[in-house]
């Protein structure tokens, strides 16, 4: 069973990131396995969803979605907490583990006091060109091996048996809208 930092003192704080607006800072030590924090907030059908948040009418892509499935997504932005404002990286130190309805943040890995929170927000793509992935959900990490987008990484070419390189059909990744 993994520990649990917010069932104890809080374990990070909110300020400015150099990411994007505010982010999460550990104050502490957190071990990697830690459960930091539940990702809360008004759980919404897809289609609410959409109408809160549609990026054709939105200047910039900004939400504080999160799919839980097909069906449902839990708005950070409506009964939410401060999980809503750990940011996006290519190369996180932290993970969103799904238990039923609930989203939770752990710890990948040890996390040293005044190092920023992220995780992979692996927004779903649904066709989307990587130019036009760039220009509506752009990323600002910095990481080595930044994606430049905040959407899912695209699908690896898996070979069959013959080695003809066909690509398998791509799982939907669950993660931020």
């Amino acid at each position: 069973m993994p520990r649990t930092a917010h069932s104890r003192k809080p374990c990070f704080v909110l300020k400015q990131s150099s990411i994007q607006g505010r982010g999460a800072f550990a104050i502490r030590t957190i071990r990697k396995g830690t459960c930091i924090v539940e990702y809360a907030g008004e759980v919404i059908t897809s289609d609410e969803a959409d109408r809160r948040y549609d990026d054709d009418t939105m200047s910039r892509h900004h939400t504080f979605l999160f799919a839980i499935d097909a069906e449902r997504s839990i708005d950070g932005n409506s009964q939410g907490n401060e999980a809503r404002f750990i940011n996006h990286s290519c190369e996180p130190n932290c993970e969103a583990v799904a238990d039923g309805p609930r989203i939770y943040i752990h710890a990948l890995r040890t996390i040293e006091p005044g190092t920023e929170l992220t995780y992979d927000y692996r927004y779903a793509r649904a066709g989307t060109s990587e130019r036009e992935a760039r220009r509506l959900y752009p990323c600002y990490c910095g990481a080595p091996r930044c994606r430049g987008t905040i959407l899912a990484p695209k699908p690896k070419p898996k070979r069959n048996g013959n080695g003809n390189g066909i690509k398998s059909s791509a799982k939907r990744a669950s993660g931020k809208r």
